[in-house]
């Protein structure tokens, strides 16, 4: 997972230096910002006039899904004071919560597994980041092994949370719909809309298993 981000904050880089960013500009860029999907977005938007208001409310639609990510993973840390809750949260990605979630199947979520999967990428993308600013454009096409490497290890953590048919209705109808929205929905909404055709799945199997009962339920789990 580490590895597939070099690739992928380097081609960020490479582009940002081609609309004028310096490497320290790109480096502080993914410091602060740290959003991968927005940060692509922007720099492909980034022209002068600058449309300021276009890329926040952009910005703010690609990633409404770490609203439910970071309730999601909440459930998880109640160890963790309520304060201290949303800077930990910074350090969340789609990556991060998808392995964090799947340890929560098999126990408890501690602290130190949550940072220790969440917070080395953090630094993984501003460096490279600048790396990509600096060098990108003499390496040719780094996105292939990103793209490669990250598709790969979804598909191994989505593996992960199989429990039977319940489970690949929740994974089948959200990538459907993800699917569909991003064909005919303009704008960034199928990540969103896909996440939340999974939520609604998910809930209305697990009521449908609380209505029947456990001993009715022949597969044992909630998606």
């Amino acid at each position: 997972m580490f590895l597939a981000y070099v690739p992928l904050a380097m081609l960020w880089g490479t582009m940002a230096a081609a609309k004028g960013f310096t490497p320290l500009d790109a480096l502080l860029m993914s410091f602060f910002v740290y959003a991968g999907a927005s940060q692509f977005i922007a720099v492909d938007m980034w022209k002068e006039p600058l449309p300021v208001l276009l890329l926040i409310l952009t910005a703010f639609i690609v990633n409404l899904r770490h609203f439910l990510m970071a309730a999601s993973i909440s459930r998880h840390i109640q160890q963790v004071p309520k304060w201290l809750q949303p800077l930990l949260m910074y350090v969340l990605t789609d990556e991060a919560w998808a392995i964090a979630e799947r340890q929560a199947l098999n126990g408890p979520l501690s602290l130190g597994y949550y940072l220790g999967v969440a917070a080395p990428l953090w630094p993984i993308w501003f460096l490279s980041s600048a790396l990509g600013a600096v060098i990108g454009q003499s390496l040719g096409n780094v996105a292939a092994l990103g793209d490669f490497g990250l598709a790969a290890m979804f598909i191994t953590i989505i593996a992960g949370f199989w429990k039977g048919p319940r489970t690949g209705a929740v994974i089948g109808v959200s990538a459907l719909v993800a699917a569909l929205a991003k064909i005919y929905v303009p704008g960034r909404w199928y990540i969103l809309l896909g996440g939340l055709a999974g939520v609604a799945v998910a809930a209305l199997l697990h009521v449908e298993e609380e209505v029947k009962g456990p001993e009715d339920t022949i597969e044992k789990g909630t998606p």
